[in-house]
C-alpha cells in the first residue's frame, strides 16, 4: 500500500511538540529555579529539534508521486508493458503512475503543458522530438545527467542518434522499427538476395531473372510503396545510393543529387520487372499465394505471415528508416520537482532488462544493445532479423522540417513508378516542393 503522511499525524505531532514545550514550563522558583530552567530550555530545544527532523524525515519518506505518463501503445502489446509498470509501481512504495492515451497527442500536449496539466513523461516517437522541444513541451536530458557516453554505451546506433537533436539528448529509446525483407523460402531461396544490403544493383538483377525464369507470372519483390505514395517504404532505397536523409535539420535536401537520381533511376527499372502496384493487403496476399517471393516490409506483418503458415526468413536491403519509440522527460515534471522520479523510471523501463522481456513478448526490436543481445532474441527469426537490417538504417529525422517529406517524395515515387515522369524530373520537382516548404516554416 502506498504511505502518504496524514493531516491527522500532522497534527500529533505538532500536538506532541507542543505539549512537550509546555511540560517544561512549570516555575521552580528561586536561584537554583533559573538553572534548572535554562537546562530545561535547553533539553526542550534539543526536543523540539529531533522531533522536527524526525517529522520531516517521515514526511520526505511517506510522500507519494504521481506520474502521468502519455502513451501510445495499444491492444496486446499494452498488456505486457502494464505488467512491466505495475512491478514498478509495487515495488516502489512513493510512486504512483498514471496510463493515459489521448486521441491527439500533439494538441492535447500544446494545451496540457502551459497549463501545467498532462504528462510528466511522453512516451512517442523520435521524430517527435523536434517539434516538442521547440513548443517547451519536453526538456534535453544533458541537464540531468544523461550524456552520450551513457547513451553510446547502452543503445543501439540508430536509436542513439533518434534522440539527440541540436547536439541535446532529448529522450531515451526504448524499441525501433524499420523494414527489411520477409523472404518466402518455399518459393526462393534466399542466397539469391545480394550479401551487401546496400548492392541495390545486385537486387535489381536477382529481380530480373526471377522474372524472366517465370515468364513474367512472379516477382521476386512486393512492396507497399512501389507504385503508390509513400515516401516511407521506399526510403531504403534512396538511403541505399547514399541520400543521407531526405532533408536534415538545416533544410538543405539530397533528392536532386547524383544518389538521389540514382535511386529514382532504380526505382524506374524496377518497376519494369514488379507488379504495376501494391499495397499492405496486396503484398500479404501476394507472398502468401507464392506470386511474389518476398515482401519488403516490418515486424508488423509477421503475425499474418505466421498465421498463413509461410516459412520464412529476413534478409536486411537497403538503408531502411528507423522509427525509434522514445520516453521523453515533460517539462510538467520539472516544474513539479518530479524529474528525478520521472526519470529514475525512464531509465527502468528503456534497461536492457525490461526491453528484452518486452521483446521477447511483443516482438519488438529493442534498443538497449545488451537486450538485443539477449538470447531470446537472437534465437528469434523475426527479432534478430529485422535488428541486423536495422543496424545499418537511418532515424527517422528529429527536425521539424521533416514534415515537408513526405507528400512530395511519396508524389515523385508514384511518378516514377507509373512513368508519368522520367526519375531525373520528378526528384528535381520533390527537391523544389521540399525546399520551399521549409522556407515557408523558417
Amino acid at each position: 500500500m502506498k504511505k502518504k503522511l496524514t493531516l491527522l499525524g500532522l497534527v500529533l505531532l505538532v500536538s506532541a511538540l507542543l505539549v512537550a514545550c509546555a511540560g517544561g514550563a512549570a516555575d521552580t522558583g528561586g536561584d537554583a529555579g533559573d538553572a534548572g530552567d535554562a537546562g530545561d530550555d535547553a533539553a526542550e530545544e534539543a526536543a523540539e529539534e529531533e522531533m522536527e527532523e524526525e517529522m520531516e524525515e517521515e514526511m520526505e519518506e511517506g510522500e507519494v508521486v504521481e506520474l502521468t505518463i502519455w502513451h501510445q501503445w495499444s491492444g496486446d502489446y499494452l498488456d505486457e508493458i502494464t505488467a512491466v509498470i505495475t512491478e514498478y509501481d509495487e515495488n516502489n512504495e512513493n510512486i504512483v503512475i498514471n496510463l493515459d492515451q489521448p486521441e491527439d497527442v500533439a494538441n492535447s500536449l500544446s494545451v496540457a503543458i502551459p497549463a501545467g496539466e498532462g504528462p510528466d513523461i511522453i512516451g512517442w516517437a523520435n521524430d517527435q522530438i523536434g517539434t516538442q522541444a521547440l513548443a517547451g513541451n519536453i526538456v534535453a536530458l544533458d541537464d540531468y545527467g544523461i550524456d552520450m557516453s551513457f547513451l553510446e554505451s547502452t543503445y543501439e546506433p540508430a536509436a542513439v542518434n533518434g534522440v539527440v537533436w541540436q547536439d541535446r539528448i532529448w529522450g531515451l529509446p526504448e524499441s525501433q522499427e524499420g523494414i527489411a525483407l520477409i523472404v518466402n523460402t518455399d518459393v526462393v531461396d534466399p542466397s539469391v538476395f545480394p550479401d551487401d544490403p546496400n548492392d541495390l544493383d545486385g537486387l535489381l538483377a536477382a529481380a530480373q531473372t526471377f522474372y524472366e525464369e517465370n515468364n513474367g507470372e512472379k516477382f521476386l519483390v512486393c512492396n507497399q510503396g512501389f507504385g503508390g505514395e509513400d515516401a516511407y517504404h521506399i526510403a531504403p532505397v534512396f538511403f541505399g545510393f547514399g541520400v543521407p536523409e531526405y532533408v536534415d535539420d538545416e533544410g538543405n535536401v539530397y533528392l536532386d543529387t547524383p544518389e538521389g537520381q540514382a535511386a529514382a533511376q532504380w526505382l524506374a527499372d524496377f518497376a519494369e520487372v514488379s507488379q504495376s502496384e501494391a499495397s499492405y493487403e496486396l503484398c500479404d496476399t501476394s507472398l502468401a499465394e507464392g506470386t511474389v517471393a518476398a515482401w519488403w516490409t516490418g515486424p508488423w506483418a509477421i503475425n499474418g505471415v505466421e498465421g498463413n503458415g509461410i516459412n520464412y526468413e529476413i534478409v536486411p536491403m537497403g538503408r531502411p528508416f528507423v522509427g525509434i519509440k522514445v520516453m521523453m522527460l515533460s517539462k510538467n515534471a520539472v516544474d513539479r520537482g518530479h524529474e528525478d522520479e520521472a526519470l529514475a523510471f525512464m531509465e527502468y523501463f528503456t534497461s536492457a532488462e525490461i526491453q528484452a522481456r518486452l521483446a521477447n513478448v511483443n516482438k519488438t526490436i529493442p534498443a538497449p544493445t545488451e537486450a538485443f543481445q539477449d538470447e531470446g532474441v537472437q534465437t528469434s527469426t523475426t527479432l534478430a532479423g529485422f535488428g541486423n537490417a536495422l543496424e545499418v538504417g537511418i532515424p527517422m529525422a528529429s527536425t521539424p522540417f521533416a514534415s515537408a517529406q513526405w507528400g512530395p517524395v511519396g508524389a515523385a515515387g508514384l511518378a516514377i513508378w507509373t512513368g508519368a515522369q522520367e526519375p531525373a524530373d520528378a526528384v528535381r520537382d520533390a527537391q523544389e516542393a521540399i525546399e520551399a516548404s521549409v522556407a515557408d516554416m523558417r
